[in-house]
């Protein structure tokens, strides 16, 4: 009996030190503590739309006494919409308030947006999702409800969101006049699906494209390879190397050269380097590479966990992401 006891007590004691380690683990790979919710002058709203048989869901961020006219901002993850202002440092909606425009976050239909990549699921009672018809809709009807001018509608996303964001420049530019996609490069010619529409037209200019991806990301190679968290997880095939993706981009909008290059030390000592692919047109292409970055947007106010690769508090993504779009519509009014 006492050797049993004994037993007990030491395979209990065992267990004890097991989740002492696994909250250790935790608590340094996974855990972050969430951003304090800043002062902002808006309402947030939960809102629906039926999109081909399927009910999405979606939060939208209206600034007090927002013009009729003024931008809409469209940021996806493969997190819900509430996840990911936590994420962002809620810095779209603190620029929405000083720069006047709406934000929307769509939520997924699971935890993937249906991107260009082949390799995924993105079924749901056995149909195939169509976020790119869903995101589209969503455009229209808020250009509809809240007045947003259809010409400066913007769509940005990290990882799954920024994969999609990706697809929308590609299939749908006359919805969206430029795209950010965070954390996400083109899939690879293996696996990709996506038939790119016209990018643009006498009338109509393409999409501009900005890609923002760190150079030590586990999820994303920024030299290219397979999409996933240490070959195991959140597998999405093969992609292309960053740079690849830029002049993909670039090649696509006949943006013909090479890029001009720009490097510069933030906060922190990080160094960003940027890769512009420009002509006399109204599209650009701009690569921003965080060097030693991980997976995620870089910004500010909320430090990602460790276990997607180092977490810089600079550049502010967000702002970069917004004076990209800003100076779209810039030069849509000079040209």
């Amino acid at each position: 009996m006492k050797s049993v006891l004994r037993f007990l007590r030491i395979s209990l004691l065992g267990l004890i030190a097991l989740i002492a380690v696994a909250g250790l683990l935790f608590g340094y790979f996974i855990y972050s503590p969430e951003p304090e919710l800043p002062k902002l002058s808006g309402t947030l709203t939960k809102e629906s739309i039926e999109v081909n048989g399927f009910m999405r869901t979606y939060l939208t961020y209206l600034p007090q006494g927002l013009a009729k006219g003024a931008p809409l901002v469209m940021h996806g993850s493969g997190e819900n919409g509430a996840q990911i202002r936590i994420d962002t440092g809620y810095g779209y909606e603190r620029l929405a308030d000083q720069h006047g425009f709406a934000v929307v976050y769509p939520n997924s239909y699971s935890f993937d947006w249906n991107d260009c990549s082949k390799v995924g699921d993105f079924s749901a009672n056995g149909r195939e999702v169509d976020d790119t018809g869903f995101l589209s809709a969503l455009a229209d009807k808020l250009i509809t409800d809240i007045g947003s001018d259809r010409n400066r509608v913007f769509a940005t996303g990290v990882s799954s969101g920024g994969f999609m964001s990706i697809r929308l420049a590609l299939e749908a530019s006359s919805r969206f006049r430029a795209i950010a996609a965070v954390s996400a490069n083109v899939p690879s010619p293996e696996n990709f699906k996506c038939k790119p529409a016209e990018q643009s037209t006498k009338d109509i200019p393409g999409t501009s494209v900005m890609i923002m991806n760190g150079t030590k990301d586990p999820l994303v190679p920024f030299n290219g390879g397979e999409s996933s968290l240490f070959g195991l997880f959140y597998k999405g095939g093969n992609v292309r190397s960053s740079q690849d993706s830029g002049q993909y981009f670039a090649d696509l909008n006949h943006l013909s050269g090479k890029p001009a290059t720009k490097l510069s030390t933030v906060a922190d000592g990080v160094n960003v380097e940027q890769f512009f692919w420009r002509n006399n047109t109204k599209v650009e292409v701009e690569l921003v590479a965080i060097q030693g970055g991980g997976h995620g947007l870089p910004q500010p106010y909320f430090r990602r966990p460790r276990l997607l690769g180092p977490s810089p508090m600079a550049p502010d993504g967000p702002a970069m992401i917004w004076a990209f779009f800003e100076r779209q519509f810039t030069a849509d009014a000079i040209k």
